[in-house]
């Protein structure tokens, strides 16, 4: 962000009357910290050049946290400069204080003798503050911190001068933070949207539980709640969670998504919340936590459960301070995130057995949504078949193959421990089996037939079948596809499939009868 026409008038002015040491001093100053990469580094930098520039024993950068009501020490250069970073205290407390309200640059040369000195700062780092010379980082009209300078280096006073030559700085350095934040925000939405537009954020099906979850996602996106998604595996808990995104108020902000078994204590840690410089073997410099990198956004938590108690610990803290403390770090950073967890395990079960945290799960489960396994919603089958060869044959740059119908009824027919992921790898498996078999339908386009699928759905419909001759002709199997297709649409129901199918149920019990067509177990 370029900084506006009145900016560039107001340093001019400030800088007329500045000495030629001072100007050079400037423009060392603004290549160092325009050289910075983040906003992090940007700071520090400014930190570093404002003791320089001004000839000061100290210097730091306070930046204003207006949703918390807090001042922040985010950066500081000299003696004691550790002991600094990180401390906050409340918005209009100290000499910061007054330059954030009234905007305007303040000097104090004797804060022994000022009521507005926050002398607290002094007692928790010991150092010994005699004068201050401070200047607010305003950029198109927006109040970012303080940038504060302690104790002239010849042991003298500050005056107008120095305030001058502070403001010119700040007015420089406010553009270099303005920038350097807009930057940041940047890349952790572009990483975030990145991750959102990886895959589809709708769930495929029309079946009665599966409008269930949908209406379930879209009443409760808009809120902001944390949301628990619980089901077997490979029922589309993840799915859930980028509808769930897609339709909420933060759908144009990051989502961000963990799979917290993929990853030991440690490593998960600094996944989620971050970890300074120096924190353990081999964090060489400072990372950023999905937590931060999802700002405003969604952060997804997969398989919950399998989060090690002391990770656990820290989650707790975040969702109820809505801040996260790095690993190795000290200073508290805000975060606005909306949680949304998934497990596959029954957690009252892990509460009682004491791997998960009650606490926790209070926190967690506050809108839980059941995803039902795919043998409750088969009617939904069609259309993932459909769906899911589409999205095969792209990534195979081949034709979409068609689904005999006997390989369509063993697809209705299969029970699916694994899910919707099992439908998908089983369909994978067809399409290249029939793309190398190069098996060709009537019409001159690739098709799936019963050969192409695993052993289990062949044996399962040979069974279901009652084992039908060779000579069964096609159209038979044809009629008996379609009858149980129209079943499994319709969740079974006789009267709907019979309408659909355009017969009489009398006639339709008859086929049912006439094909051994029953019920699957649980469908």
């Amino acid at each position: 962000m370029a900084p506006s026409r009145g900016e560039n008038q107001r340093i001019v002015l400030l800088a007329q009357n500045l000495p030629p040491e001072s100007l050079l001093a400037l423009v060392d100053a603004s290549a160092a910290i325009n050289a910075a990469q983040g906003l992090d580094e940007t700071l520090a930098a400014i930190a570093r050049a404002a003791a320089t520039v001004m000839k000061a024993q100290a210097s730091s950068v306070i930046m204003l946290d207006a949703a918390r009501g807090k001042q922040v020490f985010r950066a500081a250069a000299g003696e004691r400069a550790d002991l600094l970073v990180g401390i906050e205290y409340d918005q209009g407390l100290g000499i910061s204080g007054k330059v954030i309200e009234t905007g305007e640059p303040a000097i104090v040369n004797d804060v022994g003798h000022d009521r507005t000195h926050y002398k607290d700062i002094d007692a928790r780092t010991s150092y010994h503050t005699r004068s201050v010379i401070a200047a607010p980082l305003i950029h198109r009209g927006r109040t970012y911190g303080v940038v504060e300078v302690l104790n002239p280096t010849d042991g003298g006073l500050f005056d107008e001068r120095h305030a001058r030559l502070c403001q010119v700085f700040a007015n420089l350095a406010a553009i270099a933070t303005a920038n350097a934040g807009h930057r940041d925000r940047l890349q952790r939405e572009n990483l975030g949207l990145r991750q959102a537009a990886a895959t589809a954020s709708e769930i495929v099906g029309t079946s009665p539980a599966t409008q269930k979850v949908k209406d379930l996602i879209r009443s409760v996106a808009p809120s902001g709640a944390t949301v628990l998604l619980l089901g077997e595996t490979g029922t589309g808990k993840e799915l859930a969670a980028r509808m769930l995104h897609a339709c909420s108020d933060r759908h144009d902000r990051p989502l961000m998504a963990v799979n917290c078994a993929a990853l030991p204590e440690t490593l998960m840690e600094s996944e989620l919340f971050g970890h300074e410089a120096g924190a353990f073997t081999g964090a060489s410099k400072r990372k950023e936590g999905l937590f931060e990198l999802a700002e405003e956004g969604t952060v997804f938590l997969d398989e919950i459960a399998e989060m090690a108690p002391a990770v656990q610990a820290k989650l707790l803290r975040v969702l109820e301070e809505k801040q996260v403390t790095r690993v190795g770090g000290t200073r508290p950073v805000r975060c606005d995130v909306r949680v949304i967890a998934a497990t596959n395990r029954d957690l009252a079960a892990e509460m009682e057995a004491g791997r998960f945290r009650r606490d926790l799960f209070y926190r967690l489960n506050v809108f839980p949504i059941e995803m039902p396994p795919l043998r409750a919603r088969r009617e939904d089958i069609p259309l993932l078949v459909d769906h899911f060869l589409k999205q095969i044959a792209e990534e195979l740059k081949a034709p979409v193959p068609a689904v005999d119908d006997e390989a369509m009824a063993a697809l209705l027919r299969h029970d699916y421990p694994g899910n919707v992921r099992e439908l998908r790898n089983v369909l994978e498996r067809a399409c290249l089996l029939g793309l190398a078999r190069g098996r060709e339908g009537t019409a001159g386009g690739a098709r799936i037939g019963l050969e192409h699928l695993p052993p289990e759905f062949t044996a399962a419909a040979g069974a279901a079948s009652g084992a039908a001759p060779a000579e069964e002709s096609s159209l038979v199997a044809q009629e008996r596809a379609m009858v149980l297709a129209a079943l499994a649409q319709h969740g079974w129901n006789q009267t709907r499939a019979a309408e659909a199918l355009h017969i009489t149920r009398d006639n339709l019990r008859y086929r049912m009868r006439k094909y051994d067509i029953r019920r699957p177990k649980g469908g």
